[in-house]
């Protein structure tokens, strides 16, 4: 899956650089999902993206919980706003991408890539050399106030008639 500014690269020939990014290396185990949250919480405030908060801690809880519980070694979330969207990566050491499941009403796990895929614009995952990147975007407020969901690619593209 592309995101969005992947589309818009490849429709007009433009990649705007990130307005602001940041990433930290988190210790392989449970309570690196807590300081995900806090670090996340702590930067979109700084970036006046409060109206994200909550919904950007929940997710990336799920995807950083995924990461130290699928995954190996250490583990970085990375944050950066671009175009509009707060995009939300973490990077783990196992390639092995990661599959939307359905869960049964009483399993006790596998409901978090759901949750993703519902409150997110997008989603996917991608190998790196490191071993894979799950990541996620939201829409964030452009610079000049204006709502950072993007538009839709087919108004971008010429009719051909």
């Amino acid at each position: 899956m592309r995101t969005w500014s992947e589309i818009l690269a490849a429709v007009t020939g433009r990649r705007a650089m990130a307005l602001r990014e940041v990433s930290w290396w988190l210790a392989p185990e449970l309570s690196s999902v807590r300081d995900a949250r806090r670090l996340t919480r702590k930067q979109l405030a700084t970036w006046g993206l409060d109206d994200q908060v909550e919904v950007a801690e929940l997710l990336v809880s799920e995807v950083v919980g995924n990461a130290l519980g699928h995954g190996s070694g250490q583990v970085r979330l990375g944050l950066a706003v671009e175009d509009g969207l707060l995009r939300c990566e973490v990077e783990d050491e196992n390639p092995e991408l990661p599959r939307l499941r359905s869960a049964e009403v009483d399993d006790e796990s596998g409901r978090g890539l759901f949750l993703v895929d519902t409150l997110s614009c997008c989603w996917g995952g991608e190998r790196t050399a490191r071993g894979k990147a799950v990541w996620f975007e939201l829409p964030a407020p452009t610079d000049d106030g204006t709502a950072g969901a993007p538009a839709p690619v087919a108004g971008l593209i010429p009719a051909f008639s």
